[in-house]
């Protein structure tokens, strides 16, 4: 499978610095191709590889799928930050400048994936390589230039005064740095995001005609569903979409790859085995951060409690509030494989424990990434050696077959159609029981229960719903122990976050960084 963290070893790694950072790291600046190293490198199929591995680089950092886009998924009312940290608490708060150590290189380090994408989409159609060849570079590229840019689009992008993020692509790359300007709207972003991923679905093979040493690269299914999901995200501001949803729903559904979700009639199992290892590459599998024992998203290692309870270099950001806990129905079978409560057994190194925490703020942790810790030796196996970048071998999600069939049952719900049937095989693999005439509010706790702790972004959610002022007037909750080494101890539930002033007409969006406005000339989004 293809590895984030190693390209080649270190021959790689020094050719892809050579050809791509060669030029100014202003992420505008693509002018940069006149050292000899550049034009001598687009000769054969091995410099295609060289360069298409590059574009991975970044799904690895902690910047971007680890911590980095999580910290706004955190703004959420299923979580709070269960450390003291000034920059956390500003985004959370929504007090932030952009310029928080955290969340200020997201944006840059997004366009450096677009630049390099850009930089494969010009040079590969000329050069003297089998079309095989072209084509599959040309898909992934294509593919990663449009899942960045949707990240950007909806983080920073909108309909109104701030319009959308600056589109630049093999037609503009050699434009002076700071000439870009943001389009008028968002629309536009999305409209150009689903251009390059319809182009990557024409190329890319299916994820069943893969080989093994490919996996972690992208496939039609991947593309067809982060389609469906822009479309969703345009229908904030253009219903007609809808049905677009749908359409690219289903062509991942009918795809003929076996797309399904993990369901063997044990609905606990199911669940607690889905989020694992052991289900990287299956039939759930659309897209995600590629994992390996020393490589991947260290999401796992910042949710678990801090200091991992003497064994482990646990993180402790990112706690349960009891209003998630408290969403899910009696007899969900995702509550506790989602949640650790005081009390709930799991096994940690070899042991069978019950959950307590010295740490953390609201009583919980997230449990859907602890599977990986269960064995008695997981360090150098399952969880990297190294505790200050706590990867494992589980493939931290950024799309699952789920929230295929919550998008499609959405869709159709906001068209006065039937969304029953795929919302509901959600719900029966849950072990809850069918819903007739689902609406709107049906669909919301199903996203809001199925994809909770995940990229599939509660936060965004909220603010596209219209439901976000709201929510975030109300404060958050947590369980207050009486003995918080005691796992059996009485507990009071108490405010753990105040109430937060979300004013809509702005925080829509995120600020930029300060950097980012400087280099390229292109205004703050306004309010901040």
């Amino acid at each position: 499978m293809i590895k984030y963290i190693k390209l080649r070893t270190i021959a790689i790694t020094a050719i892809t610095a050579l050809v791509f950072t060669s030029c100014s790291e202003d992420f505008t600046d693509l002018n940069s191709k006149g050292s000899v190293s550049y034009g001598n490198f687009w000769k054969t199929a091995d410099d295609v590889q060289l360069a298409v591995n590059g574009m991975y680089e970044e799904m690895r950092t902690s910047e971007m799928f680890g911590r980095g886009f999580f910290w706004y998924i955190n703004a959420s009312d299923d979580m709070i930050t269960g450390r003291i940290k000034a920059d956390a608490d500003n985004v959370k708060n929504f007090v932030c400048t952009g310029d928080e150590g955290y969340t200020a290189n997201m944006y840059p380090r997004a366009f450096k994936v677009i630049r390099r994408a850009n930089d494969i989409l010009k040079n590969i159609p000329e050069m003297d390589v089998s079309e095989d060849v072209k084509n599959q570079a040309m898909g992934e590229a294509y593919f990663m230039r449009g899942f960045f840019y949707f990240w950007l689009a909806h983080s920073y992008g909108d309909d109104g005064e701030n319009g959308g993020i600056p589109i630049i692509t093999v037609d503009n790359m050699e434009a002076p740095a700071g000439s870009y300007e943001r389009p008028s709207s968002v629309r536009e972003n999305y409209e150009q995001i689903v251009n390059d991923l319809d182009a990557a679905a024409q190329l890319l093979p299916l994820f069943t005609e893969m080989s093994g040493a490919d996996y972690g690269r992208p496939h039609k299914d991947a593309a067809n569903a982060y389609i469906a999901k822009t479309y969703l995200y345009w229908a904030q501001y253009d219903e007609s979409k809808y049905a677009d949803v749908v359409t690219y729903a289903d062509k991942v559904i009918n795809s003929g790859s076996g797309r399904a979700l993990i369901d063997t009639d044990n609905p606990s199992e199911d669940y607690r085995l889905l989020h694992s290892h052991l289900n990287n590459w299956t039939s759930e599998y659309i897209w995600s951060v590629n994992s390996g024992v020393n490589a991947g998203s260290i999401l796992p290692g910042v949710m678990l409690e801090n200091k991992g309870w003497s064994k482990y270099n646990g993180w402790g950001y990112y706690q349960p509030t009891e209003e998630l806990y408290e969403a899910y129905e009696e007899g969900d079978a995702r509550r506790e494989v989602t949640i650790l409560k005081y009390g709930d057994e799991f096994e940690y190194f070899g042991e069978t424990r019950k959950y307590y925490s010295e740490n953390s703020l609201s009583g919980f942790q997230f449990n859907k990434y602890m599977y990986e810790f269960k064995n008695e030796s997981p360090i150098g196996t399952d969880i990297n050696s190294n505790g200050d970048d706590p990867t494992t071998v589980y493939n931290v999600p950024l799309m699952r077959y789920a929230e295929v069939l919550l998008m499609k049952s959405e869709a159709l719900i906001m068209q006065g159609l039937d969304g029953d049937e795929p919302l509901n095989k959600v719900r029966d693999r849950a072990g809850l029981d069918a819903i007739s005439g689902a609406t709107l509010e049906d669909l919301k706790h199903e996203r809001r229960v199925e994809l909770a702790g995940e990229f599939a972004n509660r936060h965004f959610d909220l603010v596209r719903w219209g439901d976000a002022e709201e929510v975030y007037s109300n404060p958050l909750h947590g369980r207050v122990h009486s003995d918080r080494t005691n796992p059996d101890s009485e507990y009071t539930i108490q405010e753990v976050w105040s109430s937060r002033n979300y004013d809509p007409s702005y925080m829509n969006v995120w600020p930029l960084p300060t950097t980012v406005i400087e280099g390229s000339g292109i205004p703050q989004n306004i309010g901040w």
